[in-house]
């Protein structure tokens, strides 16, 4: 049993069950024993590996898609050049060294992660060592100015809670205690306002998920860019609209049960993207696009071969290996989506076009 399982354990026999939502972020968060507070989860050593992490390649295109974006509105300087959940830093990192020659790009930028968990700040400073780089610890505290954004896998991780149709209302899923350890188990009925749409579409017994969390980034974010201007560019796994249990947890590379190491696994769940744009009110959001489609787009597999040119053996394996996994319908090309909020009457970014 885990130090977080065990507080978890006496805090739902003081106080009753938690929803899904109040677990994931006991289990990420923390600030003692949670898994992003207490770790470097990224690459092989870590639980996962992310697709900055596998090539170079996904850094550079989705930093040329935001630049052109940039240069389509008229270069505007200053501008604020943001990242959520950066992970290691690897992909702002990557972004910034293709946007190098992209004249007046990096003078105008001001750079700025929003991150909350201080051993991967510590990790994102050492990966930007050389660049004037600024923290905040969510979308709010953003500095002000025109905004281009960039966010990979970080809606998955933003805690989602869980309902079970029971004929016209809904049960919620609960994390509660069975015969000593943590279980699953489903409150009352109860008609709920904000799944009224849902009863067309679900049958009894089907589950949905809702995120308050992602549509507050999204609220966050789209009135900033109507007003200001900017582009912000998400990138993750899910689908249009969110149906069924999507809730997993990885550890050491494998999948593991949600429940059995609370604080040492990652917990992350499919993004409801039809959500999601739905809070960019006052923004255009572009169409969803999956990653594969988006990366080809823009040019990955010209990148590839300029990245192979004298490479053999192990090292060119590694770069055929990387593209396949990052653009092919069988590994991360259909899995993940792409979405951006740009301003009403402007382009989307390269890549997004409909």
């Amino acid at each position: 049993m885990t130090a977080l399982a065990e507080l978890l354990l006496r805090r739902i026999a003081a106080t009753g069950p938690l929803t899904v939502a109040e677990y994931m972020a006991e289990c990420l968060l923390h600030p003692e024993h949670g898994y992003y507070t207490t770790r470097d989860p990224f690459g092989a050593a870590g639980d996962f590996t992310t697709a900055p992490e596998i090539s170079q390649m996904f850094g550079e295109l989705l930093g040329l898609s935001l630049a052109q974006a940039w240069m389509d509105q008229g270069a505007p300087d200053p501008f604020v050049l943001a990242e959520l959940g950066p992970g290691r830093g690897t992909l702002m990192a990557d972004l910034l060294r293709a946007t190098a020659r992209v004249p007046g790009f990096h003078d105008a930028a001001r750079v700025c992660l929003v991150e909350a968990s201080p051993t991967l700040r510590r990790k994102q400073r050492e990966t930007l060592a050389g660049h004037d780089v600024s923290w905040c610890d969510d979308v709010g505290a953003l500095p002000t100015g025109p905004l281009f954004l960039v966010a990979n896998e970080f809606l998955d991780a933003l805690p989602i809670r869980q309902f079970l149709r029971d004929g016209i209302g809904w049960r919620e899923r609960l994390v509660t205690v069975v015969d000593g350890a943590l279980a699953f188990g489903l409150g009352a009925v109860t008609p709920l306002g904000a799944l009224a749409d849902r009863l067309a579409d679900t049958v009894d017994g089907d589950l949905v998920e809702t995120c308050a969390p992602a549509a507050a980034v999204a609220e966050a974010v789209a009135p900033r860019i109507a007003a200001r201007g900017g582009a912000a560019i998400f990138v993750d796994y899910g689908d249009w609209r969110s149906k069924g249990d999507t809730l997993q947890a990885l550890r050491a590379h494998q999948p593991d049960n949600p429940l059995s190491h609370p604080g040492e696994a990652d917990l992350t769940a499919h993004v409801d993207f039809e959500a999601f744009a739905r809070g960019a009110q006052g923004a255009a959001t572009s169409a969803m696009v999956a990653q594969g489609v988006f990366l080809e787009r823009l040019g990955i597999t010209q990148r590839a071969q300029q990245l192979a040119d004298g490479l053999t053996s192990a090292p060119l394996d590694a770069l055929v290996a990387a593209h396949r996994r990052l653009t092919h319908p069988q590994e991360m090309g259909s899995l993940f989506k792409v979405l951006a909020i740009h301003p009403e009457g402007t382009a989307p970014p390269p890549g997004l076009e409909r």
